[in-house]
């Protein structure tokens, strides 16, 4: 397989680089040249244009930043890309744009398939990511080889848009959890529990979920290097509540915890990993959580 990987971000680069790694030819752009490097220097071709990838490559695949960045790149990749050719969309996306793109892929003869991914830059450079597939049944099939590089956990959900639907209600609610989670634990330790105890305890009870394992334990380490940032959640929880007003759907929650982001935003917190928001409701409430862990 000769596969063209347009956007070598955080996400991008070692899922990119675990395609390279099993064998098959690589051809990479981005708008920067140094993250592409590291990929050059292990055989990958980088190239100077998105219509040279193309030209290169059987499946173009694309890792970028939001809707506006896919629609502007697709648009690019879709006029040089031959009858045959497979375009795959790997970003949080709108269901809407992505079936706007569909519709002008099938023009060209060009398949077309949503994947957005979940499991962070962890899951992504261990290869063991999930990976919500919308588009034709046949084309994903035909793909297997690409999803054994970068995910573990690979489903083929429907149509076009539908993987990003299933991205988009998932993010939510991992959104929503953490901001829960965040108030739960300066409860607790403003009542005087220790927050290891509340830790442990909840995570083996009802209240237990993903990101409270995960991400109160990192909270409790004091490990908040930016991983997923607040303006990348914002992005994708104003994605989720579009959808909902598409199709009249309420969002109470869903609301809250947009005009929190936003609020973080606002403040300071673009930039910083989500979970460092940890550090507004210290400073409101007087308690200290960071650091705290034992192990």
């Amino acid at each position: 397989m000769r596969v063209g990987f347009i956007g070598i971000g955080a996400m991008g680069l070692p899922m990119a680089s675990n395609i390279l790694n099993s064998g098959k030819k690589l051809f990479v752009f981005d708008i920067r040249d140094a993250p592409a490097q590291s990929l050059v220097e292990k055989g990958a071709v980088s190239c100077c244009s998105i219509d040279s990838l193309t030209q290169e490559s059987e499946i173009i695949m694309m890792s970028l930043p939001g809707p506006e960045e896919v629609r502007i790149v697709a648009s690019e990749a879709l006029e040089s890309m031959s009858p045959g050719k497979v375009l795959v969309d790997l970003s949080t996306n709108s269901p809407s744009l992505i079936r706007e793109i569909d519709s002008i892929a099938k023009l060209k003869n060009v398949s077309f398939l949503d994947a957005p991914v979940s499991g962070g830059t962890r899951g992504a450079k261990s290869g063991e990511l999930t990976v919500m597939v919308g588009g034709e049944k046949k084309v994903f099939d035909a793909l297997g080889p690409i999803w054994d590089c970068i995910g573990t956990n690979v489903f083929h959900v429907g149509g076009a848009g539908t993987g990003n639907i299933i991205k988009l209600v998932n993010n939510m609610l991992a959104f929503s959890n953490m901001m829960s989670n965040a108030e739960a634990l300066i409860l607790g330790a403003k009542a005087g529990i220790d927050p290891n105890i509340l830790w442990s305890i909840v995570k083996t009870s009802s209240g237990n979920s993903a990101t409270w394992a995960g991400g109160v334990k990192a909270i409790l380490k004091d490990k908040l290097s930016p991983n997923f940032t607040v303006s990348l959640a914002f992005k994708d929880i104003n994605l989720a509540t579009d959808l909902a007003k598409e199709l009249g759907v309420d969002l109470p929650m869903g609301s809250v915890t947009q005009r929190l982001l936003k609020e973080f935003c606002q403040n300071g917190f673009a930039d910083e990993d989500i979970l460092a928001t940890i550090k507004v409701l210290e400073s409101s409430s007087g308690a200290s959580i960071r650091g705290q862990w034992r192990d």
